[in-house]
């Protein structure tokens, strides 16, 4: 695992092995203009590396806003189509509605997406999973 980027409320990692995979370990609370920032570095990156597989460790990522998650559904998501993405792993946000509200967003995106998406409580399985 290859640290990327480190900020106050988001680190970076490569996974090399049989795939490249990003992990983006949310570490709190953010702000909607810096999480679509984060989220746009992430894709450069991601691009640049080649990946097949993400990991989003949303455990102590604090609320999402649902006109952020709409965003990411539309801006994002069709990007990591583009990529070529094969696998997506989110571990559970902590926060019940934060849950709820992302859980809500992965379940209206998953009929549209051209990649597996799965979400997890164990971060050692979601990286296996994702690294395949």
């Amino acid at each position: 695992m290859q640290p990327l980027v480190s900020y106050s409320y988001l680190d970076l990692y490569l996974h090399e092995g049989v795939s490249r995979a990003i992990e983006a370990q949310w570490k709190g609370f953010i702000s909607s203009s810096l999480l679509r920032q984060a989220l746009l570095e992430c894709v450069t990156l991601a691009r640049e590396h080649g990946i097949t597989g993400w990991i989003a460790d949303d455990r102590l990522l604090g609320p999402v806003r649902p006109v952020d998650l709409e965003w990411i559904a539309t801006q994002v998501l069709p990007q990591l189509v583009e990529l070529g993405l094969r696998r997506f792993a989110r571990i559970e946000a902590v926060d019940p509605l934060n849950k709820l509200l992302i859980g809500q967003a992965q379940a209206a995106a998953e009929q549209q997406l051209h990649f597996d998406l799965q979400s997890f409580t164990d971060l050692q399985a979601a990286r296996t999973w994702a690294c395949r």
